[in-house]
């Protein structure tokens, strides 16, 4: 195992941030998380896959809800509520009471500034590693949108705990879709902002079933980020080359038309273009997530390919935490293979999302 340092940990959470497109919560609270780890000077330990053992189990801690409402104001019925600090630790030790096993490691449930601090903040307060995987490899809006569903995975027995100390466990659920409807239920009547601890499994389980070294990438990219910024140079040419991605558009935000429906964020963000982009217009549309894009309103880029935003300060960009006027770089970098399966393309393709068309990898789209 090797073990990471606060420095380390930033930049992970950087890359991270960048790898949610848009979603996976708010880099500033995955800081405020981190925030007791930090100042005790904890270090976290990440577990390469072949050293966890087989019959060792492990689970994955995650927030859920819609990424504004995360901090934001409750209201009235809701803010009379006693508060709790610690809702995914608590969701992770009920869990372990519910299986009767003690959790070897904990996994990150996607990438992005907030989820994966709930998985390093539990990893680094009970000294336990952080397993170098993801069942994403990107921030996902869906439950159902992993790979261990693609893999038959259950999730349940599960833990879910609200920011008000509430705790409820799942059992003998039907699917993933079905879970998916009860949770968001949950977080919608809960201030849209839950903690949830599932999945557990064994080592073996899990090793068959996620993006192997996505944390070490995630890591990299923070690296490439921070590198970039500490030399005046940009980060979003810098990310791009070094990653396999590309540069698609470079603009300013003229609009940001969203709304909170069903427990999920939805949207554009509108760009007009700069540089050598000027005259062009560009347009992304959001479920919590970057979908798709589209350069001049014709289609350009889709899930399960990464859309990511990095600012002019070469900050990733999280929505809808952004203003008209602002200026914002986007990148595409590859997905993972396992997204581009059959199965994975039913669950987190293009057609998932009403878009009437077939995924195309950007590396292999038609350019105008």
């Amino acid at each position: 195992m090797i073990e990471l340092n606060k420095q380390d940990m930033i930049d992970l959470l950087y890359g991270c941030a960048v790898l949610g497109t848009g979603g996976g919560g708010k880099i500033e609270h995955g800081f405020d998380i981190m925030k007791e780890d930090f100042e005790k000077g904890r270090a976290l330990k990440l577990a390469a896959l072949d050293e966890i053992p087989d019959d060792a189990y492990i689970t994955i801690p995650y927030g859920c809800g819609a990424p504004a409402a995360v901090g934001a104001e409750l209201p009235p019925e809701l803010a009379r509520l006693p508060k709790v600090d610690a809702s995914a630790v608590i969701a992770f030790q009920e869990l372990e009471k519910e299986i009767g096993q003690k959790f070897f490691a904990v996994s990150s449930a996607e990438l992005g500034g907030m989820n994966t601090a709930e998985a390093l903040h539990i990893a680094c307060l009970l000294g336990i590693p952080l397993a170098d995987g993801d069942p994403a490899g990107r921030s996902v809006p869906e439950l159902s949108q992993s790979t261990f569903y693609m893999k038959g995975l259950p999730s349940d027995p599960m833990a879910v705990v609200t920011k008000f100390g509430e705790v409820m466990i799942f059992r003998n659920m039907i699917d993933d879709l079905r879970i998916e409807t009860l949770v968001r239920a949950i977080s919608m009547v809960s201030g849209d902002d839950i903690s949830v601890c599932d999945h557990p499994m064994t080592g073996k389980q899990y090793r068959e079933a996620i993006v192997p070294g996505a944390i070490s990438y995630a890591l990299k990219i923070g690296r490439l980020l921070r590198q970039a910024k500490e030399n005046g140079s940009d980060a979003a040419s810098a990310i791009a080359s070094e990653m396999d991605g590309e540069v698609l558009f470079r603009g300013t935000v003229t609009d940001i038309p969203w709304e909170l429906r069903d427990g999920f964020q939805f949207g554009d963000i509108c760009l007009d273009g700069s540089g050598e982009y000027a005259g062009d217009k560009y347009r992304i549309t959001f479920k919590n997530e970057n979908i798709a894009s589209y350069k001049n309103e014709r289609l350009d880029v889709t899930v399960p390919d990464l859309i990511c935003m990095i600012d002019k300060n070469g900050d990733p960009m999280t929505t809808p935490d952004f203003s008209v006027g602002d200026e914002m770089n986007v990148i595409v970098l590859p997905a993972p293979e396992i997204w581009k399966c059959k199965e994975g393309l039913e669950i987190f393709g293009p057609r998932h999302f009403g878009i009437d068309a077939d995924y195309v990898p950007f590396a292999e789209r038609e350019r105008f």
